[in-house]
């Protein structure tokens, strides 16, 4: 039966212009949809065509505001009672991902609340790019497919021709990130230490190896108020870097990030457009995913393996 089930791709109301893309490399028509606003803020995502017995796939990144995690729970309940065969919801940013342990007394931890919020709507799969930690594939009860945006960076990088090429981590905890992209390319790596006195806030920072005379690719999974990826990028001119430019899969950009980018000693911000940019920037340059989305979800339609995307 998932062989005949046909494919059929919706966007929500934020990802109209990646679901065009993605269907156009697959060669398939967006989905119809429609999503009325009540006066009071309310609104109800529809589908406009019948979606019995196929495969649905829902594009959708969560970043704030909750109505964009809102529409697309509603976007997946309304398909399971409409009779989808297979529902998948694809989150190329999945939204609230630092919330993933409970790294003080009385939080939430917000990643697996939305996890279950998945499931219980009616999602049968999901799948993301660049988890801000591996592990929280492991609170989801249905298949996550995660995929890296490593594998559009590092090409990328490769043609820069930047001669003397070092990869540094904006902290400790993006090492093991920092290290594979070290390894692909073949240079070194470099680790900047840094202390929060709140979140968003850095109170200090060290940095551990030498990036004299040396160009400095800071890699995260993600920039927001851009507080540590500036302070990373200044100390590291400081220490006689040629220079320092950053990739990070997905641009949150809130509060001041802009002015912080725009002011800094970086050269170059390259995000994916995993989440559409609010305002130009001279420095801030977007690579598109919706290639690599489209054969992740032509894969899934097809039961083939997604491992293969990245490890052969």
């Amino acid at each position: 039966m998932s062989r005949k089930a046909p494919l059929k791709i919706f966007p929500c109301t934020k990802s109209m212009d990646l679901t065009k893309r993605i269907c156009d490399s697959l060669g398939v028509e967006v989905g119809k949809t429609s999503c009325p606003v009540f006066s009071d803020g309310e609104f109800e995502p529809c589908y406009e065509e019948t979606i019995r017995g196929s495969h649905v796939f829902i594009i959708q990144s969560t970043p704030p505001p909750a109505d964009n995690l809102m529409e697309l729970l509603l976007m997946i309940d309304a398909a399971k009672r409409a009779s989808a065969y297979k529902i998948i919801a694809v989150i190329p940013y999945f939204g609230y991902a630092r919330q993933d342990r409970k790294d003080k007394p009385r939080v939430s931890i917000g990643a697996k609340l939305i996890a279950d919020l998945l499931s219980t709507a009616g999602a049968d799969r999901i799948i993301t790019m660049d988890l801000h930690a591996d592990q929280i594939q492991g609170f989801f009860n249905v298949p996550v497919d995660h995929l890296y945006a490593s594998s559009l960076f590092i090409p990328f990088i490769g043609k820069m021709g930047l001669k003397d090429l070092v990869v540094a981590s904006p902290d400790v905890g993006g090492t093991k990130r920092a290290n594979t992209y070290a390894k692909m390319l073949g240079t070194d790596m470099v680790i900047c230490h840094k202390s929060r006195a709140k979140a968003n806030v850095v109170d200090s920072m060290t940095l551990i190896g030498e990036v004299k005379g040396k160009d400095v690719i800071l890699v995260d999974d993600l920039i927001d108020t851009a507080g540590t990826i500036a302070k990373a990028a200044d100390i590291m001119m400081d220490k006689g870097a040629n220079s320092v430019r950053a990739f990070a899969a997905h641009g949150v950009l809130s509060g001041p990030a802009y002015e912080r980018i725009e002011k800094s000693a970086l050269a170059e911000v390259y995000f994916t457009d995993s989440i559409s940019g609010k305002q130009e920037s001279s420095k801030i340059k977007y690579i598109p995913i919706a290639g690599a989305l489209a054969e992740a979800i032509e894969r899934v339609y097809k039961n083939q393996s997604i491992s293969s995307m990245y490890y052969g």
